[in-house]
């Protein structure tokens, strides 16, 4: 197999472009970017509708590419295991299948596969990852960039097996080969081979490594990107640790919101912080602990087993260092469970006993004021979470019946540490003792949608309905349901729940807001008119119905579900219980009231702010020319989300004077049909100009410019520093056609000292585009 994958998908994607296929095509040029970088939400955009794409169009070989650089996202970047596997497996079955098998791409679903093994217990499964790579090894050559990958995991794997040395000499051989066949080893070679000098305690070297392969990298011509930068800085960072040089360690540790955005660096962020703690020179606090439990947490819920584990074991002994007994005894019950989750636990099982028995080890502390006191107290005085979960523990070993309010006091202690799925056991646990305490219940069915855990909610909604609690049962699926984006399902459920509670107020709410998603919005603006209709008059409720009283957001989400609706008498007279003065008394509300951003979305996933002119409570009409990778064009009228997505500034400063509130786009409420070309070239002298776009403007056109003073071209005469160029989007509008917007720029431009180019237009108005294609080959456009 000697196809190269980047040949294959710059060629790939110059047909798709050319038959017409531009997001997939877009898509394929992209989407290895957004998995290596994780940029997660841009990939969970466009993956769907690219595979949708790829498999209508009848191009495996795409479908492979897309799926494998989705599952290196989910198992590298979110470190998934078992809630991976089944694409895993999946993908390798599919890409060996005889339409694939050829695909250059297809041997990389080989290491998919073992890494997400390795995610779920690597040492468990060595013998299986050594030989499935060992076949593909041998049919992979060593120019290729496969090779290097599939070289590194094998060595990942025997470091798994407790033979770094013998990864060491794996990757010796390996980059001989590759060498041989004229390549270079990849930048990532050297987090593999530091990795095992790591394990020999070998640290200067790894050090070494680093830098030698950082070297080479950029004398080959490369510029280490953020996430090369990230992944050097935290290795350096252990490497630096491990040899008692704190002081550069500290220097090249990324902050900690770096670890919580890139999970890839959480491992050895967590092993250099531990020994940096060690020394006194990093703080070994709650915090610190809190945040390590939710990562585990992560992991625990995406399969990950033994990384989990390994991240428990080393919060746990900080836990012990700091002398917080019950967070170290519920980091000892997670390692319990964990274990019962690998099939080789040799090693680390002994470690879970020891963090255990250490805990126990630990005194309990004396209580302040008798146990029965101890929730009043707490509030009262509010000490650190680790202290109060240590206090609350005590005073439950007290009783022979644990109490539901020191448990609930219990679980929202360890919650606010991060212990998510202990919290949850803790609840399941106390219910069984008083299944009809109100608040832990709802404490318990928050905890479950916080933790995605659907059979949790499943099992608990089941109990509430055979404790005759149907309301509570659909109001806990509802919430369920939206938070896992089924708004279909948000309205069964909230229906439900109205059945059973006319009176409920949060399920209108939420419900209307399901409806706004699903995109009816005259069912929306029914529900907010409902809920004023059973809401309390603010002037006669009294002191404990606030509850009950309709609240200002609901006026607003009112007036936006009537504007999308058109009920314009409707948007006047909830505009007007809120205080809004309209120009006019009846019909459309269109006024100019100030200049908004738009938050809207991109094809790619990625979300851009539109300037726009807001016309009214909730419309504006968007100002610039855009491209075909948004859905809205100039002069659009749309319906925007009520809630103001940006702070404002400090009133007064520099700031505030440019300040513009940002919303939502929700919906197109009426489209103005500008058609979008692009002109290019040379840029106009600045009287020119103006007269040029004055002209197209009275004309019924838009314009907008996107090039800024940077934008230069290739100068024809020769002048190596080149000509000012200008690119800009003209909008045609409904009222006029291509041919006579290619004439009136034809006409316009005709004087000017360089000339501009317009191909998609001139093409589009049947024009002969030769003189275009002309311009853009001796300017380089």
């Amino acid at each position: 197999m000697t196809t190269d994958i980047w040949s294959w998908v710059h060629d790939t994607h110059r047909q798709l472009a050319e038959s017409g296929q531009h997001r997939l095509a877009d898509a394929l040029a992209e989407i290895a970017g957004h998995a290596v970088d994780g940029r997660n939400e841009q990939l969970d955009a466009m993956f769907p509708e690219a595979l949708a794409s790829a498999r209508a169009l009848e191009l495996p070989w795409v479908e492979v590419f897309l799926r494998h650089w989705r599952l290196q996202n989910l198992l590298n970047k979110r470190h998934q295991g078992e809630a991976a596997m089944a694409e895993a497996v999946s993908l390798l079955e599919f890409a060996h299948r005889e339409e694939t098998a050829a695909c250059p791409q297809s041997v990389c679903a080989v290491q998919d596969f073992t890494i997400c093994h390795a995610n779920i217990d690597g040492p468990g499964y060595v013998p299986e990852r050594l030989a499935v790579l060992e076949e593909a090894l041998q049919r992979v050559e060593p120019a290729r960039a496969c090779f290097d990958c599939l070289s590194r995991e094998y060595a990942d794997t025997l470091e798994d097996d407790g033979r770094p040395a013998d990864a060491l000499t794996h990757l010796d051989r390996a980059e001989t080969r590759i060498a041989a066949a004229g390549e270079r080893v990849s930048l990532s070679f050297a987090h593999s081979r530091a990795s095992a000098l790591h394990r020999l305690g070998r640290h200067q070297d790894a050090l070494d490594v680093y830098d030698t392969a950082e070297r080479a990298y950029v004398a080959a011509g490369n510029r280490p990107d953020d996430d090369d930068r990230r992944k050097l800085a935290v290795g350096r960072a252990l490497q630096f640790a491990a040899l008692g040089r704190t002081g550069p360690a500290l220097e090249q540790l990324p902050d900690a919101e770096e670890a919580d955005r890139y999970p890839d660096i959480r491992h050895r962020w967590s092993a250099a912080v531990e020994l940096l703690a060690a020394a006194g020179e990093f703080d070994n606090d709650a915090a610190l602990g809190a945040r390590l439990a939710s990562w585990a947490g992560e992991l625990d819920t995406a399969g990950s087993h033994r990384p989990c584990l390994d991240l428990v074991l080393r919060a746990g002994r900080l836990a012990l260092a700091r002398g917080a007994r019950e967070v170290a005894l519920t980091l000892a019950r997670t390692g319990g469970r964990k274990l019962g989750q690998l099939r080789r636990t040799d090693g680390v099982a002994e470690q879970v006993a020891a963090l255990r028995a250490a805990a126990e080890a630990l005194p309990r502390p004396e209580l302040p004021v008798p146990a029965e006191e101890l929730a009043q107290w707490l509030a009262e005085h509010r000490p650190d979470p680790e202290t109060g979960a240590d206090l609350l523990a005590a005073a439950l070993a007290l009783g022979e019946r644990p109490d539901t309010v020191l448990v609930v006091n219990l679980a929202g202690a360890l919650g606010s540490l991060g212990h998510t799925r202990a919290v949850a056991e803790l609840a399941w646990a106390q219910l069984e003792l008083d299944p009809g305490h109100a608040y832990l219940t709802g404490m318990l069915g928050q905890l479950l949608i916080d933790a995605e855990d659907g059979e949790g909610v499943d099992r608990l909604a089941t109990r509430l309905t055979a404790a005759g609690e149907p309301s509570d049962a659909h109001w806990l699926r509802a919430r369920w349901a939206a938070a896992q984006g089924r708004w279909e399902e948000v309205g069964e459920q909230c229906a439900a729940v109205l059945a059973h509670s006319p009176e409920a107020l949060n399920t209108r709410r939420l419900a209307a807001a399901a409806a706004t998603r699903r995109g009816e919005h005259a069912e929306a603006q029914r529900l907010y008119e409902d809920l004023l209709a059973h809401a309390l008059d603010p002037a006669e409720a009294g002191p404990d119905d606030a509850h009950r009283t309709v609240q200002e957001p609901d006026l607003w989400h009112l007036v936006t579900a009537a504007t999308a609706n058109r009920d314009w008498a409707a948007v006047r007279a909830a505009g007007a219980r809120i205080g809004i003065e309209f120009d006019t008394d009846s019909g459309p509300v269109e006024e100019e009231w100030q200049l908004i951003e738009l938050r809207v979305p991109r094809a790619n996933g990625t979300t851009t702010d539109l300037p726009a002119l807001r016309t009214g409570p909730a419309t504006a009409r968007v100002l610039p020319v855009l491209g075909e990778d948004l859905d809205l064009n100039h002069g659009d009228i749309v319906v925007f989300s009520p809630a103001v997505l940006n702070d404002r500034p400090e009133p007064g400063s520099a700031e505030d004077g440019e300040w513009r509130p940002v919303f939502e786009l929700l919906t197109l409420l009426d489209p103005a049909g500008y058609t979008t070309y692009w002109i290019d070239g040379g840029r106009p002298d600045e009287d020119d100009w103006y007269a040029l776009r004055d002209a197209l403007r009275a004309a019924g056109h838009a314009v907008w410019v996107y090039s800024g003073d940077q934008y230069r071209i290739t100068d024809p005469g020769g002048d190596e520093d080149g000509l000012p160029g200008i690119y800009a989007a003209i909008g045609v509008p409904p009222t006029s056609t291509a041919a006579r917007a290619d004439a009136l720029l034809t006409e316009l431009t005709a004087h000017l000292a360089h000339p501009l180019a317009w191909p998609a237009l001139a093409e589009a108005a049947g024009a002969d585009t030769a003189r275009h294609r002309r311009i853009v080959d001796d300017y380089d456009l």
